[in-house]
């Protein structure tokens, strides 16, 4: 099992990585249309800025930041992101002081006590482990559209780990009944990584970056080149996701 300390030193580098691209961008870059659906790039930072900040709110002062707002979470912060908008010099403040705010938070707490999340309360291992996936695709989201090298990583273990276990959830979602299914993945330097039993009757085969794109909802199912094997495997594959929402 991944320690607490691992995952967040994989977390401060999924920071790192975004950071160095963020200082670089020139205002236009700012300015311009991000991967995600009617977000600048600026609107994606104060995303994670917001979400971060949550990280810190609901570990230190036990406020349940993401189980207050009324209706879907994503259309919540659709709303949050346009009220928060500021000129992006503040905006990459903002969003390095909450990354700062959740690590401090997250390697303080009390790893074995749940804390309110979105979907429902999670260990700090896990809430840091969903703050290296929602960097990770945003990142995608950033570095895609501006043509800027985002290669894959060993970190995309974290997110494949999610992924998978968050699949019972996202069938509940579709009122389907999950069963087992494995995911043997293959990592960026080639390391094979299994989730689930590897007997499983059920198995998704392929790259884990494919893996986690589809997770991530930047990838459709039957364009991941990913093998499904038995009775319940594609139908996992089409509910796979790295978030809640």
């Amino acid at each position: 099992m991944t320690s607490l300390n691992e995952i967040l030193d994989d977390l401060r580098a999924e920071y790192q990585r975004l950071d160095e691209i963020l200082s670089s961008l020139s205002a236009a870059n700012w300015a311009s249309p991000s991967g995600a659906p009617g977000w600048s790039i600026c609107d994606v930072v104060v995303h994670l800025s917001v979400s971060e900040e949550g990280v810190a709110t609901t570990i230190e002062a036990a406020s349940p930041t993401w189980t207050d707002w009324d209706g879907r979470l994503d259309e919540a912060m659709a709303t949050i992101v346009e009220q928060n908008r500021a000129e992006p010099t503040a905006v990459l403040t903002r969003w390095r002081t909450a990354t700062v705010a959740s690590i401090r938070a997250l390697s303080t707490a009390d790893p074995d006590q749940r804390f309110s999340w979105a979907a429902a309360p999670l260990r700090p291992a896990t809430l840091a482990t969903t703050r290296i996936a929602e960097h990770w695709a945003h990142g995608l989201d950033i570095a895609g559209p501006l043509g800027v090298e985002f290669d894959d990583t060993d970190r995309l273990r974290h997110i494949a780990w999610l992924g998978h276990a968050t699949i019972p959830y996202a069938c509940s979602l579709q009122d389907i009944q999950t069963e087992p299914v494995a995911a043997i993945l293959t990592g960026p330097h080639g390391d094979n990584w299994t989730f689930g039993p590897a007997d499983a009757p059920s198995r998704i085969v392929g790259p884990a970056g494919a893996f986690c794109r589809v997770g991530a909802q930047r990838l459709e199912p039957d364009d991941s080149g990913l093998t499904v094997v038995g009775p319940f495997a594609q139908t996992a594959l089409s509910v796979l996701r790295n978030y809640a929402a």
